[in-house]
């Protein structure tokens, strides 16, 4: 379902939060979402990083593939392009930035809740990481009520293979504020950690975050 501007509370709407928080207190998807500035703004700002997947890939997209976004027009992704190559120009997109080197779940949260573009549906990220615990990247795999039909292992591993991953971490948001993990969420780690032997890509951990606290399945003992 499509969530409009005006049906958020007004707390919740990204100009205001930008106001009260600045804007290192907004995700992606809310900057973004203030640059459309439409009441379609948010959906469309988080199809763009669906679609594109990072900040950096939207910029060097030609007019010709963001305009393929329903709701997205000539002048709207002219404008998208132009605002993105000037933050770029001023530094402020820092495309060659240091790895964060991961230690400890509470490290991997604060690098994962930056990217849940949307708080109101659950996604499902793959932390990728090296030897020394160095992020590669981040990326989501599935959106949508956590099922272990909606998460497979396949998926998981296929993204981790991609990144040359030597250990993973997983996640996924509760829009419910309520981080205590479900039958699922315990189904689903177990079996990605047994698909971790066999893969001969470790699973650190499962986290479960939402904007202000997360609970690791690992400290848990689940797995």
């Amino acid at each position: 379902m499509e969530i409009k501007v005006c049906d958020l509370p007004a707390s919740d709407r990204p100009l205001n939060r930008l106001i009260y928080l600045g804007s290192n207190g907004l995700t992606n998807i809310e900057l973004l979402s203030i640059i459309i500035g439409t009441s379609e703004s948010l959906s469309l700002a988080e199809n763009l990083l669906l679609q594109f997947k990072t900040l950096e890939c939207i910029r060097l997209a030609t007019i010709q593939q963001l305009i393929t976004i329903k709701g997205i027009g000539i002048s709207l992704a002219s404008r998208i392009i132009a605002c993105l190559e000037m933050s770029k120009r001023l530094g402020l997109h820092k495309a060659l930035e240091e790895p964060a080197n991961i230690q400890t779940p509470e490290q991997c949260f604060r690098e994962i809740i930056s990217k849940i573009i949307n708080r109101y549906q659950e996604h499902f990220y793959v932390c990728s990481l090296n030897v020394r615990n160095k992020l590669i990247a981040i990326d989501e795999v599935s959106k949508g009520t956590l099922t272990s039909s909606l998460v497979h292992p396949r998926e998981v591993f296929e993204t981790a293979i991609k990144r040359h991953s030597a250990q993973i971490i997983v996640a996924h948001n509760h829009p419910s504020g309520d981080v205590s993990p479900s039958e699922d969420d315990i189904k689903i780690t177990k079996r990605l950690y047994d698909a971790s032997k066999i893969m001969g890509i470790e699973l650190l951990d499962h986290l479960i975050v939402t904007e202000n606290k997360y609970t690791s399945l690992k400290e848990k003992g689940i797995f």
